[in-house]
């Protein structure tokens, strides 16, 4: 793990008050870590509703495979999750360690395993010594208290840099309820269903199915609108929890019903502060990059396109070096595959047109340009010009230091 803070981090953690029906605990198991807590218990008081999201990888770690199995379920008792071993590609080893860290944490809190949720993070392709929870997981579950949220997300850190943190408050047919949540990434982060852990809670009283609909809306401008360094994760997973336990409510079982419609709203605001916050620590990340994308054919155009500025190293180590170098956005938009017309196309730095109709803009001076790149938060847009399509991605830049984080990760 890093130890210099990200420069692009939040200059104070907001007060992360109680969730009702929510118990953390965190500890230190020596999966990988020295001297750090790496496991973390979320343990709900009673059964909670529970909505997911997972990676889209090929190759999905055994805590994926768990967590997709008992979702249908829609309950939930405990979740745990680790940091230094992402417990994937470990073939039949890696579902034994699942296995018996779902049955450790089912006889922890008294629960079925189907009411178990599992996350794992760090290297691929090490076994899991599971033995090393059923040590500490009993302990966590009588030791877990309402005021650890702080505590959880930097037990689930890997090469983070900071702690991620959010909390909302909303409104449901007058009843006010809370949502907090946690994210941990830094790396290994590409739009792909959910692209990180995060792992959100209220009291607000919804149904399983209606949380699993609000979660999926939240995450086009949220999880799925961010990338470092265009890898999805083996392990990406969302999870949403709601206990139901703010005073005087009625439980509400269908997504597009207008009571929802604060709370739609604060879920998908902490879910986009949460996917923010990962790429603010990207690995070496010095600047944050906004790139937007209009007049594509359509808003998947536009999506594409998008993406492959965001991704394009070229453009990356562009904004790391300072240089207006709006050639390689050209290039982005170009290559990415969807119609867009030479001549139509026009590139902004900030507020500064730098392109346009196809050439260098006429009033362009260099002077200008640069002084947009050397603001921590940067952003482009190229205008494709031919059609009404959409979109906007985060990143950012790629530094010398992304190549030591990652050359020296399993060291």
């Amino acid at each position: 793990m890093t130890t210099a803070v990200s420069p692009l981090a939040p200059k104070s953690f907001p007060p992360m008050p109680p969730i009702d029906g929510v118990q953390i605990a965190t500890a230190a198991a020596g999966i990988k870590y020295k001297g750090r807590t790496d496991v973390m218990m979320m343990r709900f008081d009673e059964t909670a509703a529970v909505a997911g999201l997972f990676t889209r990888s090929r190759c999905p770690s055994a805590p994926v495979d768990l967590c997709r199995a008992n979702l249908p379920g829609g309950s939930a008792r405990v979740l745990v999750v680790n940091s230094g071993n992402a417990n994937a590609f470990t073939g039949k080893k890696g579902a034994e360690a699942t296995a018996l860290t779902a049955k450790t944490a089912a006889e922890a809190v008294n629960c079925a395993e189907s009411d178990v949720f599992l996350a794992s993070t760090g290297v691929i392709g090490e076994p899991l010594d599971a033995s090393k929870f059923t040590d500490v997981l009993s302990d966590m579950a009588a030791e877990a208290r309402p005021d650890m949220w702080l505590e959880a997300a930097r037990a689930i850190m890997t090469t983070d840099t900071y702690p991620k943190v959010a909390t909302r408050g909303a409104t449901i047919d007058g009843v006010s309820v809370t949502l907090n949540g946690i994210a941990k990434g830094a790396g290994m982060i590409a739009p792909d269903m959910a692209t990180m852990l995060s792992f959100i809670a209220t009291d607000a009283a919804v149904s399983a199915g209606a949380l699993q609909q609000l979660l999926a809306e939240g995450v086009g401008a949220s999880f799925n609108a961010v990338t470092i360094d265009s890898d999805t994760s083996t392990s990406d997973t969302v999870l949403a929890f709601a206990t139901g336990k703010a005073p005087g409510q009625d439980l509400v079982s269908d997504a597009s019903d207008p009571r929802l419609d604060d709370f739609r709203a604060a879920l998908h605001a902490l879910m986009q502060d949460l996917a923010l916050q990962v790429v603010r620590d990207g690995e070496g990340a010095r600047k944050m990059v906004t790139v937007r994308v209009t007049g594509a054919e359509d808003d998947r155009a536009a999506g594409v396109i998008a993406r492959s500025i965001a991704n394009s190293p070229l453009v990356k180590t562009a904004v790391a070096g300072e240089d207006a170098n709006w050639g390689r956005v050209v290039m982005a938009v170009g290559k990415a595959g969807e119609k867009a017309d030479r001549d139509r196309l026009a590139i902004w730095f900030g507020d500064i047109r730098v392109a346009f109709n196809g050439e260098l803009d006429p009033d362009y001076t260099e002077e200008f340009a640069a002084a947009v790149m050397r603001e921590d938060e940067i952003t482009i847009r190229a205008d494709i010009g031919i059609g009404s399509g959409q979109a906007t991605i985060y990143t950012c830049d790629l530094t010398k230091d992304y190549v030591a984080i990652n050359g020296d990760y399993r060291s």
